[in-house]
């Protein structure tokens, strides 16, 4: 399923499970529509087994390809990932391919950071190797090669937690069509690939902080103030001052303004009947609002003259009786909106 997102997709010959062409999977396919038709999602997150890991974008490239801002974003939610649930924050290409030579395409987290600009992860839940208290191991290296100590402390993990349950003694079997043979090993399911029944809730529990965590740092539009100023006879010049009061910008990457994925701010007003503008305009984009990833509270040679990019105005002078209610209408897709009825 992972390597049929239309992300870098190759085919088949090239990379085996790929599938006949890019979301000809139903399932990737559902997931895939969702994400590209739902614009106001700012990150996403998908579960695989098995690691114990975070794992971030690029599977196909180095850190350099980033956008630097980008790149301390992901850095940033990466260790409040590992704070919280205690798994390690990596890059799939520096720290998690098969083989050196050869990368992983057509993977969920790359397109919807790629195409999307939302800040996508894969966790790879559960680690056998870290319940048996192997710590110093690198993921898919291990696999490769690791030290006979370590298959000892496994099989330690098997007879004193898992009770023998993991790892069963091999045994002769005779087999209808084969004759005789023996079975036995890990139980690959039971306890590598997914965390026993018992281990289940306490392993998958503290990622709902995360995940709500990941949820608060989304970008979002907040009225500042609304100041409405009598001009003359039945004139009024109204002003409305918002802001983002979120962690990331309104446009939550700089890869989503590279793909040109997501609008800027839109404000609209409404005016009644026997109202007119004078000036403004009755729909208006207004640009994007900064949040404050990257930045810093402390002095910075960076930040002396930066500005209030987390915050707009928009403008309108227009005529209207006295008393008269507009209602204007300021929204992004990805950081709310807000809705106000002002009375003149």
């Amino acid at each position: 399923m992972n390597r049929n997102f239309p992300n870098q997709w190759r085919p088949e010959g090239e990379q085996p499970g790929a599938g006949p062409y890019p979301t000809s999977e139903p399932e990737v396919h559902a997931v895939v529509d969702f994400v590209a038709r739902h614009r106001n999602l700012t990150g996403v997150i998908t579960f695989h087994t098995w690691s114990g890991v975070l794992l971030r974008p690029y599977g196909t490239q180095s850190d350099e390809a980033f956008p630097a801002e980008d790149l301390w974003a992901y850095k940033a939610i990466g260790e409040k990932g590992t704070q919280i649930t205690g798994y390690p924050n990596v890059s799939v290409y520096h720290d998690f391919r098969y083989h050196p030579k050869e990368i992983i395409t057509g993977v969920f987290d790359d397109w919807a950071y790629d195409q999307l600009g939302l800040f996508g992860w894969t966790v790879e839940i559960w680690s056998p190797q870290r319940q048996a208290g192997i710590t110093d191991y690198k993921y898919i290296d291990w696999y490769r090669e690791h030290p006979i100590e370590d298959d000892l402390k496994m099989l330690k993990w098997n007879d004193e937690v898992l009770e023998g349950q993991g790892y069963i003694d091999w045994y002769a079997f005779d087999h209808p069509q084969l004759g005789k043979i023996e079975l036995g090993g890990w139980n690959t399911v039971f306890c590598w690939r997914n965390p026993p029944m018992k281990f289940l809730e306490k392993e998958v529990a503290p990622f709902s902080d995360w995940l709500i965590w990941h949820l608060l740092i989304s970008p979002r539009l907040e009225k500042v103030e609304t100041i409405v100023t009598p001009l003359g006879e039945d004139v009024y010049r109204v002003r409305l001052f918002v802001q983002n009061s979120g962690w990331l910008p309104s446009y939550v990457s700089k890869k989503t303004l590279e793909r040109k994925a997501v609008r800027g701010v839109i404000a609209e007003i409404e005016l009644p009947e026997g109202a007119a503008l004078q000036s403004g305009k009755k729909r208006e984009e207004l640009g994007q609002l900064e949040g404050r990833s990257g930045t810093s509270s402390a002095a910075s040679p960076f930040s002396i003259d930066g500005g209030t990019p987390d915050r707009l105005k928009v403008e309108w002078v227009l005529r209207a009786p006295k008393g008269s209610r507009i209602q204007v209408r300021i929204q992004h897709d990805r950081a709310g909106v807000i809705h106000e009825e002002i009375t003149l």
